[in-house]
């Protein structure tokens, strides 16, 4: 059995990640051009596709027949070669939003879609069979960004536009502050993991869900439609698992000298990530050692550069980052890292600290530096480990709280 993602730009996709997982079949990407579409559909060997932009309403034309679904949102992600060779067409991005659904009541309830694409129609059309009143807001039309003062009763927000997907992170579509009602936000964007706008979101109490499960159930739903074979929910949330483990990175911070370093090397030794420090790409960066920055062009010109890194970082993902001690002193820089990690405060005693080659550490009390840091790394850390023994326990209890994270 062949399938594979149907696309004209694929560039970096998790489909095939997703779907080594699901079934016992080869799934390719193929890139297509416009005018290379209908011999492909045609005399293509696959058995099924899943299909992305700009082909979900192109590949109509060439289906035999059409789901309930597609045919109800004029849009197919989902295609099967029939034993004749005519194509059936399914949308089953309409099942993996109604994931992200799970748990809310949405009855009488008004729920704001932001975008007028394919996603914010598939999102409309779901919440609408779910009885909740939609409102679809755009940058154009009655419902728009100007006239949002009219919708502060909404109870649920859903974010359909690519505002704030990596590259472009750091960036919402909105202020989430100004809808009092919220009882959830929800962003179709997966990647980075919390978005600029679920972090806001998160920072007010309000629950948050990423549009990762969807991606995993619809591929799902498209693995039964091709094996014709019903998967337990229990196979998704697996998968879930093991994505968000390649995916988001484990970020530490803590005093200097506390071990992140070593601690770090061997948590991506086990885990299979990229090990980074972030000293060493800012002397890489400033093609200087720490110890001339500071002399040179002092604290602040450091900071600024440790801001640089932590946003270039932050929105990678499969990384364990060893942050520098002072990187909580900046309060931009939390963000930066969260968005697509959990971040680990690794505590070791003060006696234990080394200060050789770290300017700050000898330049004063480190009990000072200590008190003044603490409340930061606490605000800064999902979790606190204890780092006073051997490097493999610690490494052991993070990675059992990050497995309880996923």
């Amino acid at each position: 059995m062949k399938c594979g993602l149907l696309g004209e730009k694929l560039g970096h996709s998790y489909s095939p990640r997703i779907h080594s997982q699901l079934g016992d079949y080869a799934y390719d990407l193929y890139e297509k051009r416009p005018e290379e579409l209908e011999d492909f559909l045609k005399n293509g060997d696959f058995t099924g596709l899943n299909v992305t932009i700009p082909y979900k309403k192109a590949v109509i034309p060439y289906c035999a027949r059409l789901s309930e679904t597609a045919q109800k949102l004029q849009s197919v992600n989902t295609l099967l070669r029939l034993p004749d060779g005519s194509l059936e067409g399914h949308n089953t991005d309409y099942f993996g939003f109604l994931t992200m659904l799970q748990g809310l009541t949405l009855a009488g309830k008004k729920a704001l879609v932001l975008g007028s694409g394919g996603a914010s129609n598939t999102a409309a059309v779901a919440l609408r069979d779910q009885r909740a009143q939609v409102v679809v807001i755009s940058r154009k039309g009655e419902n728009n960004y100007e006239n949002l003062h009219l919708h502060q009763d909404a109870a649920v927000l859903v974010n359909a536009t690519p505002v704030g997907m990596y590259p472009n992170v750091g960036i919402a579509p909105l202020d989430v502050g100004q809808f009092p009602n919220l009882e959830a936000v929800l962003d179709v964007i997966y990647n980075p993991a919390r978005t600029k706008l679920l972090q806001d979101a998160m920072a007010l109490g309000i629950p948050v869900v990423n549009g990762l499960e969807m991606l995993v159930a619809q591929a799902q739903k498209s693995a039964e439609i091709w094996t014709g074979v019903p998967m337990e929910r229990q196979k998704t949330e697996e998968i879930l698992r093991l994505l968000r483990g390649q995916m988001e990175n484990i970020v530490l911070v803590g005093m200097p000298g506390c071990g992140k370093s070593a601690v770090g090397r061997k948590l991506a030794q086990k885990t299979g990530l990229r090990f980074v420090d972030m000293d060493e790409e800012i002397c890489r960066l400033a093609g200087i050692s720490i110890p001339e920055i500071f002399a040179k062009q002092g604290e602040e010109a450091f900071r600024a550069l440790e801001t640089q890194i932590a946003a270039k970082l932050g929105k990678e993902s499969g990384l364990v980052i060893a942050t520098g001690g002072g990187c909580v002193t900046r309060a931009e820089n939390e963000p930066l890292l969260r968005q697509n990690g959990t971040v680990f405060w690794l505590r070791r005693a003060l006696y234990k600290l080394p200060k050789n080659g770290r300017p700050l550490s000898q330049a004063g009390s480190l009990e000072e530096m200590y008190r003044r840091r603490e409340p930061m790394y606490r605000q800064f850390a999902d979790f606190e480990i204890d780092n006073d023994g051997a490097a493999e326990k610690t490494v052991a209890e993070i990675l059992e709280k990050r497995r309880e994270a996923l």
